[in-house]
């Protein structure tokens, strides 16, 4: 990865102090180099794939890790990121026949696994591809002798990740050295990460938020918490004992918290919790406040192909932004609002959200159906549509494909969401269109928390949306079910509203 330089620092400086710790199994900094060479040095030695079709130029050996939060996760990722090696994150949860299709098309030259027995490992050995179970490694990990250590970073690609879809075949974006070299430079400012904060981020390592989140712990020489399966308790048990000083984690993972942690003491040693993945709204900041009251409140909004957009304060820093706002650019990226022909719109008026940026992604290797990331002339996109004011923080409206048309009048989730979210007693909400023969379609809310009342939703609906905004069916649910993320899965809610599973429970007067 981009930091061996400051993982070699750290492993000679503070050679025992803990660099990860899972379920309270702990890594120092100085067995993760060791072990980290060790397995660099097995990579070297691989027979090389002659089924590999990609273009990977720079690329010598492409390592494929289907680990989940495996305590050697981070060793196996710092030797497959070191030059000239790439690696490749895969989400041990997904479906079999996603993981077999990349898979497939990856051809790595190798595939580490948690579990010798599981899916990925199976789907790897019928490919003709090797197989490796972190932990029960044939090779000695304790013995990196006196070779070279981990080579420099270049600019080459070291990172290929997955964005989530809804076919076989998520897409498949790749990045170099270069460009989170830039971002853990100024992260280290933005978030003021230079005393090497405790960091905890219970998400999957497969995805980018966790993922980052590690590396810019590594980069710092910070201790970096995690859990093996999302457990809120545990989590909540984790960041009082070990005295966490940040949380960087999802609103519906920080929710969870909450509920685990409810007539417990307020978790005090926090000093920052960082937010993303999705918008904070008004009733989780003041829950936050409660829980972490030492803490400044911060999201960002960002996208895998696009690197950091925004950044905001919402509680604990000079500026409070404005609750329905994600902030102001994050520093070096430019946002731009545009109309279809990607004319500037200028201020307070919606359209595509485009950056000027050093930080987005270099392309797909598989996937683009150039409906979503697009790189053009007015600069990059995914879709996501909003609008600036003219203090240049941005508003997210939602994603263009997510628009409802009801009545013949645009609607778009997020807006809804936004102002159910407002409603006391409402922990969180999703809303989608349905078919409708008169409508179009019919907006649907599917909300958790204490408010089970029609009448209340429909009237806090009333007081802050007009009349064609306001759902025509309003569900309950007890649980939601989720990604391996920590988003919810609003696939499988929509699912159960159409099905009439008990999942959810309709309202009625």
């Amino acid at each position: 990865m981009p930091i061996h330089a400051q993982l070699l620092r750290h492993a000679t400086e503070t050679p025992d102090k803990p660099a990860l710790v899972i379920d309270g199994r702990s890594l120092s900094y100085g067995e993760l180099y060791l072990r980290a060479k060790a397995i660099y040095r097995f990579l070297r030695d691989l027979p090389r794939s002659n089924r590999r079709m990609l273009n990977l130029p720079g690329v010598e050996k492409l390592a494929a890790l289907s680990l989940g939060n495996h305590i050697g996760f981070a060793e196996y990722f710092a030797a497959a990121t070191a030059f000239p090696n790439a690696c490749a994150v895969i989400d041990p949860l997904m479906p079999a026949e996603r993981i077999e299709r990349i898979i497939e098309r990856l051809a790595p030259d190798v595939l580490i696994v948690d579990d010798d027995a599981g899916p990925s490992a199976e789907i790897a050995r019928r490919l003709g591809i090797p197989v490796v179970a972190a932990g029960t490694e044939a090779f000695n990990l304790a013995a990196a002798g006196g070779e070279a250590e981990l080579p420099a970073d270049t600019d080459k690609i070291f990172l290929i990740g997955f964005t989530s879809g809804t076919t076989a075949e998520p897409k498949a974006y790749y990045r170099s050295r270069e460009q989170w070299c830039r971002s853990l430079d100024r992260g280290r400012v933005v978030f003021e990460l230079e005393d090497a904060p405790s960091t905890m981020c219970p998400g999957a390592l497969a995805h980018g938020l966790a993922l980052y989140a590690l590396v810019e712990a590594l980069d710092a020489g910070a201790t970096f918490h995690s859990v093996r399966k999302w457990d809120p308790g545990v989590v909540a048990r984790t960041l009082s004992s070990w005295q966490v000083e940040r949380l960087v984690a999802v609103p519906t993972h920080i929710a969870g918290i909450a509920r685990a942690w409810a007539g417990e003491p307020a978790l005090t040693s926090l000093r920052d919790v960082l937010t993303a993945g999705a918008k904070l709204d008004r009733n989780g900041v003041e829950s936050m406040r409660r829980l972490f009251p030492k803490a400044r409140i911060r999201e960002y909004y960002g996208a895998s192909e696009l690197g950091f957009m925004t950044v905001s304060t919402l509680v604990g820093g000079e500026i409070d932004f404005p609750i329905d706002r994600v902030g102001q650019a994050y520093p070096g990226v430019g946002i731009s609002i545009r109309d279809p022909d990607e004319n500037d719109v200028g201020t307070d008026v919606p359209g595509t959200i485009f950056v000027d940026s050093d930080l987005i992604a270099d392309g797909y290797l598989w996937g683009d159906d150039g409906q979503a990331f697009r790189v053009t002339e007015a600069g990059a996109t995914v879709g996501d549509l909003g609008e600036l004011d003219a203090n240049g923080m941005l508003r997210v409206i939602g994603r263009a494909g997510g628009m409802m048309i009801t009545g013949g009048n645009n609607v778009y989730p997020a807006e809804v969401e936004s102002a159910l979210k407002a409603c006391p007693g409402v922990e969180d909400a999703v809303v989608f269109g349905l078919p409708d023969a008169y409508f179009g379609q019919r907006i649907v809310a599917v909300v958790s928390g204490e408010t089970m009342d029609l009448k209340i939703l429909a009237d806090h609906c009333a007081s802050s949306l007009v009349r064609y905004k306001i759902p025509k069916q309003f569900y309950h649910i007890g649980s939601w079910p989720m990604t391996s993320s920590g988003k919810i899965s609003r696939g499988q809610v929509e699912r159960a509203v159409v099905s009439g599973d008990d999942l959810v429970l309709r309202l009625s007067a």
